[in-house]
């Protein structure tokens, strides 16, 4: 399967941001940016969602706290008790130090492992790079096309007032 796209390459990050918010305004999908630094407000002129990775951190890490903290009292109460100088057998203050690294380390490890799946990259994935000189020193917006009414020259009208360095149409196949 292929399909085409426009790619527009622009010289600064205030041209990418405006660009971006017209293109939207437009009614244009936006398939990516690519730029050689973070540019902030991108993201809200290109109409990106907040990320929900912040809550896949928060339950991979309650799950292991939860996990390590009851694995421990049930090691400590129920499989193995032993009375040691008639402390109780259900010490939460110390068990607050290994929960806190299990958490940690499962936080850690299933937010990595999320965002992997999520953006999917994949251990030997060939890179997908639309133009050679996308994240050197260039602002690269990437435009979907996606039916026949698509006009470049509209796009290039649209863009002029933003410094458009070099436009091009590809064709990806996937």
């Amino acid at each position: 399967m292929s399909r085409r796209i426009l790619v527009n390459v622009f010289g600064s990050e205030e041209d990418i941001v405006g660009a971006a918010a017209r293109a939207r305004e437009g009614g244009y999908t936006i398939l990516d940016a690519y730029t050689p630094f973070a540019v902030h407000g991108l993201d809200v002129a290109m109409g990106i969602r907040p990320t929900r990775l912040a809550y896949v951190c928060l339950a991979f890490g309650l799950t292991g706290a939860i996990a390590k903290l009851g694995f421990q009292i049930w090691t400590s109460a129920w499989d193995w008790p032993v009375n040691v100088g008639g402390k109780p057998l259900v010490s939460i203050p110390a068990f607050v130090p290994v929960t806190f690294e299990v958490m940690v380390l499962f936080a850690g490890v299933g937010t990595v492992l999320a965002f992997l799946l999520r953006s999917r990259l994949f251990p030997g994935a060939a890179p997908k790079a639309t133009y050679f000189r996308a994240t050197d020193d260039q602002f690269v917006l990437v435009l979907e096309e996606r039916d026949a009414s698509f006009d470049v020259r509209n796009v290039e009208a649209l863009f002029r007032p933003f410094k458009l360095l070099h436009l091009e149409e590809q064709i990806v196949r996937e």
